[in-house]
């Protein structure tokens, strides 16, 4: 198996000398890292002075070091302990970066995993960061990544921009299909043209590729991103946030497993069963959350096991769970309630669909 190589893999010849030696800003967490998992950190300090002058480190949602389990917990920055320079929190009292923390500040670098769905934060947090950057005429330079679930496979409508928020701060469908470097270019395109950017490519990735024929190794870029099964399942099951169903965040396989104390497991297999879903097993299962919902409690669900990929269509899979479950306990299904993701009026149903609830899910019978 050929290895892709990343951007950081070969800085030194990627690198933009245009820019001279620019006092350099970089957006990093714990999944950057080259493809001999050298941390993306470790690359700049190497090249530090040579290159550039790096003077600040800035970090998305869950942390610079991918610290913060849960969702929705912000962080503050703090001082590098051994580098001596700010690391400011993009996902804390602010999720766009300030003009004083990119005072001194000439370029912006950005190293960040993405999995493929509108839903992840991070590329939200650079849709941001390309916003700040051109007001305050920073250069921003994106270090590319494949797409761990292909380039090739899209899902999902575009959501309405009524119902913008941090989980789609501009129209993507809930499996984009792009690489991150696609989306920055995008959404220089579309919405910020006065930033300069430049996209340092990855090499030796084709569209079609799934993350485990890169040669990469997969490096959780968030803690309930466990795996590459994570990623396959998560531009559908991500929807189950908005529920009161427990999307098995606080056990080994979330977004795998899903369930609630008040279903019967063995009723609802033989109901899903029914609808012959592409590419996905179904598997009764009892799992007992350690947090978020049903914490200590005994849930009753499904693990869905992905048995063909090509075929398996995970943003139609979540929401024909959400459908059947609404239709056989709707007297304990609810929608979860706001806050989410910053959005403080609509459900959280609505801004991970893209819309009003009544267009994905059908009105309540």
């Amino acid at each position: 198996m050929k290895r892709v190589a990343l951007p950081t893999d070969q800085l030194e010849d990627l690198w933009p000398h245009s820019f001279g030696k620019p006092r350099l800003g970089a957006l990093l967490h714990a999944a950057s890292v080259n493809s001999e998992l050298e941390p993306t950190l470790s690359v700049l300090e190497r090249h530090d002075g040579e290159l550039f002058e790096l003077k600040a480190l800035f970090g998305p949602q869950h942390g610079f070091e991918t610290t913060t389990q849960d969702n929705m917990v912000e962080w503050e920055g703090y001082r590098h302990p051994r580098l001596g320079i700010p690391v400011y929190s993009l996902y804390g009292a602010h999720r766009e970066p300030s003009a004083e923390m990119l005072e001194g500040i000439d370029v912006l670098l950005i190293d960040l995993m993405d999995v493929g769905s509108r839903y992840y934060t991070f590329i939200w947090t650079m849709y941001l960061c390309l916003r700040a950057c051109e007001k305050a005429g920073v250069k921003v330079v994106v270090c590319d990544r494949p797409n761990p679930i292909n380039g090739v496979t899209v899902e999902g409508d575009l959501p309405d921009p009524a119902y913008a928020s941090f989980v789609g701060l501009h129209p993507l469908p809930n499996r984009h299909g792009r690489s991150i470097g696609e989306l920055a270019r995008q959404f220089q395109e579309e919405v910020f043209p006065g930033c300069e950017l430049e996209v340092l490519p990855v090499e030796g990735w084709e569209r079609e590729m799934w993350y485990d024929a890169t040669g990469l190794t997969w490096v959780m870029p968030s803690p309930n991103m466990p795996t590459l099964d994570t990623a396959t399942v998560y531009p559908g099951m991500c929807l189950l946030e908005g529920t009161n169903l427990s999307e098995g965040r606080g056990t080994t396989r979330p977004f795998e497993l899903f369930g609630a104390p008040w279903i019967d497991a063995t009723e609802l297999k033989a109901e899903i069963d029914l609808l012959e879903l592409p590419g996905v097993h179904f598997r009764e299962v009892a799992f007992e959350p350690t947090f978020q919902k049903y914490r200590g409690q005994i849930c009753h669900g499904l693990e869905l096991h992905v048995m063909d990929r090509h075929l398996f269509l995970p943003v139609m899979t979540g929401i024909e769970i959400i459908k059947m479950v609404r239709r056989f306990w709707p007297a304990e299904f609810a929608w979860k309630e706001p806050p989410y993701e910053y959005e403080e009026k609509k459900l959280p149903i609505e801004i991970l669909a893209g819309g009003p609830v009544e267009v994905a899910f059908g009105k309540d019978e």
